[in-house]
């Protein structure tokens, strides 16, 4: 008898080791979404998305507004931290440190749509992003095209589609180290606008929208897609994400 009561102890032991291990996710992922400017309605969308993201590829996210997770000691539970349309000045000087130690640690970054309204004073963030918003037009249907297809999440896009969305204009490269994936033909919209006195007329023959560069020891993936809510419903869009989020993470996939 206390044999067999020792071999089913050790059977539950055998079993419950091998669920914790099928049950281990992949990393862990920091989802940031404070603003202090515009907020854009697309925000609950996209934490929705993204955690659907986590639960289908087997990682864990920790969706914060509140800046204070921002300090080395929380910091070290995460592989990447996702900005998800993010406004303005939201880290003090701090937690400004804080994540510069972590990007120096070879951890990653993911910014996604206004990451690149965020932030402008602080210039290693501006180089973390690479290129920083500058101004839009109206929302318009466009045709994007694939400048490099080998990187993760690009295999379901076709070189070139159509594409509505908000297309943001970017001012000068912050870094000369960008890697670009996506562009779009400004002769297909009009990216003519006026703000009082700024002014926006398109970048010219070459208008990138995402791209992915090592920056600090550690990596930064961008996509100015996602302005409008149903784009984080969109299959393409949303491997578009997960292929950043995991190179950023893991370093794998080129």
């Amino acid at each position: 008898m206390k044999l067999i009561i020792k071999n089913v102890l050790v059977l539950v032991l055998l079993l419950a080791a091998t669920s914790t291990v099928s049950f281990a996710q992949q990393f862990k992922a920091l989802l940031f979404t404070k603003t202090d400017g515009f907020h854009h309605e697309s925000i609950h969308e996209g934490v929705t998305a993204i955690r659907y993201l986590a639960n289908r590829n087997n990682f864990t996210i920790d969706w914060q507004e509140n800046a204070s997770v921002f300090n080395d000691k929380a910091l070290a539970n995460y592989q990447v931290v996702i900005f998800l349309n993010t406004t303005g000045d939201i880290l003090n000087t701090e937690q400004q440190t804080a994540f510069e130690k972590f990007i120096k640690s070879g951890k990653g970054y993911v910014g996604i749509h206004s990451a690149s309204d965020t932030e402008y004073e602080w210039p290693w963030y501006t180089k973390l992003v690479g290129m920083m918003f500058k101004i839009h037009p109206q929302q318009q249907t466009a045709y994007l095209k694939v400048e490099d297809s080998n990187f993760p999440g690009m295999e379901r896009f076709p070189k070139k589609f159509l594409w509505t969305d908000e297309w943001y204009e970017f001012g000068d490269r912050k870094t000369d180290d960008l890697h670009f994936l996506v562009s779009v033909d400004e002769k297909t919209y009009s990216p003519n606008v006026k703000w009082g006195e700024r002014e926006g007329k398109g970048m010219g023959s070459f208008h990138p929208i995402s791209w992915y560069h090592n920056y600090d020891g550690g990596r930064s993936f961008y996509t100015a897609l996602g302005h409008i809510p149903l784009t984080f419903s969109d299959q393409t869009f949303l491997d578009h994400i997960y292929g950043g989020i995991y190179w950023a993470a893991t370093g794998k996939g080129l």
